[in-house]
């Protein structure tokens, strides 16, 4: 095995193989581990979800060289409009007098002409990192599967099942919700499980969406029409759990017909496109990210509702403060697995990431519910917020990712 490794990342999806390639950028030796060929990246079925990518995580990737195998996929996001309303056939109404509008050009001065977000298909933002990470040459090991995790005083040991040890002075756990590395670290997670499942599809459209996302509050839950290339969308769409598993198995004509209710008429009719997935819903918090040797990004310290679309853009945050911190310790001579680098980690994620997932619970909650009081209320403060510019433009700059203390690489600079 190599002899000179300095971090072992489990796990090479999104949130590993981007803090790969911000690592052998800053010089330091990763190695990344999956269970599953890396060429599976790449393939269409692989993962039925599209993601929201918050401006400043974008800019990450620009400022890794990932860009150029991801940009011909992604979607700008020029506006966003949310409404509130109910169910059967909500949306076929029309927006409810209260409404939000947020749009790229109101913050267009203040952040180089960034739209408010990007959309990308998840297999091919994997199958882009994929090829970057082996233009880099980093080294990866795939299909290789974690049997054990120990660690010793002075180094992380990560045993492989077919016998081969790697060793180094950190490992980092990035295989998601059940992680490995999690369990070995002894840490526990707490949190709870949404009544709700979220239907995910592919459709193309009649009319072209113009870079529009539509998030439309139902008491089911939240409904999302997002735009994507080629004049199609990505539906979010959240239901109980066996309205979700019957529009899973229904024939595509039933799916269409469903939808056509639920979607409306704005755009035209919307023809699916691929296969359905569903994905339970649930809020999951590691109690900490950190313990000897070993570290934790993305799923395997946080995942949240997907009601703003800000889980993946948490786990890219987590790994551009760590690859800083990391890079930064190993420049001034540091042991970069030692307790003090990375509590830093620690404290600079730690009470960003609570916060968000408690966002998060608290929207889904209170647009959930169809008490004709709390309805009234919140339309009354969508309304408000509405008619509010400088509140506006906080909230587009939060949801970019462009506020607070900002890792190097969301600023889009070199680490």
């Amino acid at each position: 095995m190599p002899p000179d490794l300095d971090v072992i990342i489990v796990g090479a999806g999104m949130p590993g193989a981007t803090l790969a390639l911000a690592l052998a950028a800053g010089g330091l030796r990763p190695v990344l581990i999956d269970p599953l060929p890396f060429e599976v990246q790449c393939a269409p079925t692989f993962d039925g979800r599209a993601s929201a990518i918050s401006f400043a995580a974008f800019r990450q990737w620009r400022a890794l060289g990932a860009a150029p195998f991801l940009k011909p996929h992604a979607q700008r996001i020029e506006q966003i409009l949310v409404t509130d309303g109910r169910s059967p056939g909500a949306s076929s109404r029309g927006p409810s007098p209260a409404f939000l509008r947020f749009d790229s050009a109101e913050i267009a001065d203040r952040f180089e002409g960034e739209p408010l977000g990007y959309m990308l298909e998840n297999r091919h933002i994997r199958a882009g990192l994929a090829q970057a990470v082996t233009e880099a040459g980093i080294e990866v090991l795939a299909p290789a599967r974690v049997e054990a995790v120990n660690v010793t005083p002075r180094a992380a040991q990560v045993r492989l099942a077919d016998g081969r040890m790697l060793e180094a002075p950190l490992a980092v756990g990035a295989d998601g919700r059940g992680s490995l590395v999690r369990r070995a670290a002894g840490i526990d997670t707490f949190g709870w499980s949404y009544p709700h499942t979220a239907v995910v599809a592919t459709v193309v459209l009649e009319r072209d969406h113009g870079g529009v996302a539509y998030e439309h509050f139902l008491p089911s839950g939240p409904f999302a029409i997002l735009p994507l290339p080629d004049q199609r969308a990505s539906l979010v769409w959240t239901e109980t759990p066996a309205k979700a598993a019957a529009l899973k198995v229904c024939g595509p004509e039933m799916f269409e017909a469903y939808l056509a209710r639920r979607f409306g008429p704005f755009l035209g009719a919307a023809r699916l496109e691929g296969p359905r997935f569903t994905y339970p819903l649930s809020l999951q918090m590691a109690e900490r990210l950190t313990a000897p040797r070993l570290a934790l990004s993305g799923d395997s310290g946080h995942a949240i509702h997907p009601i703003a679309g800000q889980g993946l853009n948490m786990g890219l945050k987590d790994v551009a403060a760590l690859a800083q911190v990391l890079v930064e310790a190993m420049r001034v001579g540091e042991d970069i697995g030692a307790p003090t680098v990375l509590d830093r980690y620690e404290r600079w994620r730690r009470l960003d990431n609570i916060a968000v997932a408690a966002a998060t619970d608290v929207f889904n909650r209170l647009f959930a519910n169809d008490n004709l009081l709390v309805r009234a209320a919140r339309d009354a403060g969508i309304a408000v917020v509405n008619r509010m510019g400088p509140a506006r433009r906080m909230f587009m700059a939060e949801a970019g990712g462009a506020l607070g203390d900002l890792p190097r690489l969301l600023r889009g600079e070199a680490l």
